[in-house]
């Protein structure tokens, strides 16, 4: 995408939500929309989403470009880590240059290499001072994204947040403060069990974390429910 000036893609950007209005479909419409404008507009991405919480305050890929966008963006939500999550508790945008040598989300980056993603940039999606939820890109090439890009996709976040504020319920803002200080908790969780694991197994972080998840997929519970189970040296073969 050749622009000028950031003013350029502000006008770009904002022509490509002219007309983006509300309709039955609510903030799922919206998000899926805006997910698509996303990866239009950033330069190298491949896929898109937009992250907000569902009726039941839980963390869930509202709208995306397709099914490697959901399968990616699932991976943050079951193992409590990741650059969308990241973003969204932080409020700052957050860029992946390459999965293969980014260590701070060790095992996603790994699962995320091997489905194919090689660089990710997520940005919050602020509204009054609320984070409601994020919005990322995907690329399959490493180093897909620069500062620009993150210009870009931060000038959709701002006029996407405004856009899906008004159409999420009056109670939104609160169930996200309950959720992110509950996944805050269970981050804490998992990362104490990995440190258990490291320690009973005498591996590195990365190790520990894919044998929470795949103890999480052959016992068909939900990470943090495994990680409690590691913190209560409950008896798992899995683990």
């Amino acid at each position: 995408m050749e622009t000028e000036s950031p003013m350029a893609e502000l006008s770009m950007v904002f022509a490509r939500l002219s007309g983006m209005l509300l309709s039955e479909d609510g903030a799922a419409g919206a998000a899926r929309r805006l997910a698509e404008a996303a990866c239009v507009l950033v330069d190298g991405a491949t896929g898109a989403g937009v992250s907000l919480l569902d009726e039941a305050g839980r963390r869930r890929t509202t709208g995306s470009t397709g099914a490697s966008v959901d399968a990616a963006d699932a991976l943050q939500y079951e193992l409590g880590e990741g650059p969308c999550l990241s973003a969204w508790a932080t409020g700052v945008a957050q860029r992946v240059e390459d999965t293969t040598e980014d260590r701070r989300w060790p095992a996603w980056s790994a699962a995320a290499a091997g489905a194919g993603i090689r660089a990710v940039l997520s940005v919050p999606l602020v509204r009054q001072d609320r984070a409601l939820g994020a919005m990322k890109v995907y690329a399959a090439a490493p180093h897909a994204f620069t500062a620009r890009e993150e210009q870009v996709l931060g000038l959709l976040a701002e006029a996407a947040a405004t856009l899906l504020g008004s159409a999420l319920a009056p109670e939104a803002p609160n169930r996200l403060s309950a959720s992110l200080r509950a996944a805050l908790a269970d981050r804490r969780a998992v990362d104490l069990a990995t440190g258990m694991l490291m320690e009973r197994h005498g591996t590195d972080a990365q190790s520990a974390r894919i044998t929470l998840l795949h103890a999480s997929r052959a016992l068909d519970l939900p990470m943090t429910r495994i990680a409690s189970r590691v913190l209560e040296r409950a008896p798992d073969p899995e683990l």
